[in-house]
């Protein structure tokens, strides 16, 4: 079919648009163990000096870690899945099950873009660091509306799989399924 021919070529960019995420968590994971480290040392070494702040960049860092890799196994279809009673439904009853999910998790990051963007940016954004008090809290609720539109996305390519797979049956149908 022409329109899931055309579809299709959207591919490379969420490849590009997952290895951009992934690219940020890893950055966020050795930034913490830079920091974690340095922080230890400063605790045992006595000329490495153990600011206050590294405690709430870790904890900030962590939070980005933790939602946008989240979105990243939604892609990857390596989240948590209820899959006991997959052998005994009808693949029919399975796609339409999945589809259901595609469509919940649709909603979760439309209302975390929502409601995180409203959360950051006026109550989220008040506060600051007790540590960093020049820095808003802005940035450790970001990560919510943040990994939503990452969700979001990477949800509409699963969603568009499992559709594809009832029109299409191919190896990219059948992955879809899966």
């Amino acid at each position: 079919m022409k329109f899931f021919e055309t579809v299709d070529k959207l591919r490379p960019v969420y490849d590009a648009a997952y290895k951009i995420v992934l690219f940020i968590c890893k950055l966020l994971l050795v930034g913490d163990i830079l920091i974690t480290s340095f922080a230890v040392l400063g605790r045992y070494i006595s000329f490495i000096p153990a600011p206050a702040w590294t405690q709430d960049v870790v904890l900030t860092f962590m939070c980005y870690m933790a939602v946008l890799s989240a979105a990243l196994a939604i892609r990857k279809k390596s989240h948590i899945r209820m899959t006991a009673f997959d052998r005994y439904l009808p693949e029919a009853a399975l796609r339409a099950l999945d589809i259901l999910a595609d469509i919940a998790v649709l909603c979760l990051a439309v209302i975390m873009m929502v409601t995180g963007w409203q959360f950051a940016s006026t109550l989220g954004s008040m506060g600051t660091y007790v540590s960093i008090p020049w820095l808003s809290k802005f940035w450790l609720y970001f990560p919510i509306p943040l990994a939503g539109v990452a969700m979001f996305l990477f949800e509409i390519e699963a969603l568009y799989g499992h559709i594809r797979g009832i029109f299409i049956k191919d190896e990219q149908g059948k992955e879809a399924a899966k």
